[in-house]
């Protein structure tokens, strides 16, 4: 098992689901963070003062999934993710050593 996790533009969350539901996975986390990259920030102006922005707003995605679905997996953020701007994000791909259903008990892939 494999846990995808990535780090995206909040307007194009939407697209990201869209295109993981066509593929067949219907569950996901999604948190609200900030960073920077190569993006670094910016200057905004509010009430007359100019102040620098440090860290952009992004949605962090994380999904749990078998090894053999993480291609797709990963074509399929990049194509609901990609404006071909920079900021559009990473993914990063995670080994998952055991994974556990807390109503029932479930572990390992019957647990996903």
């Amino acid at each position: 098992m494999k846990k995808i996790e990535a780090i995206i533009k909040p307007f194009k969350l939407d697209d990201v689901k869209d295109a993981l539901n066509n593929i067949g996975i219907n569950g996901m986390t999604i948190t609200d963070v900030k960073g920077y990259g190569r993006q670094k920030g910016h200057k905004e102006i509010y009430r007359g003062a100019e102040y620098e922005v440090d860290f952009i707003p992004k949605i962090k995605i994380g999904i749990i999934v078998s090894a053999d679905q993480v291609d797709a997996v990963t074509e399929a953020i990049i194509a609901g993710a990609k404006t071909g701007k920079i900021g559009d994000g990473k993914i990063f791909v995670l080994p998952v050593e055991q994974v556990i259903r807390v109503r029932t008990g479930e572990k390992g892939p019957d647990a996903i």
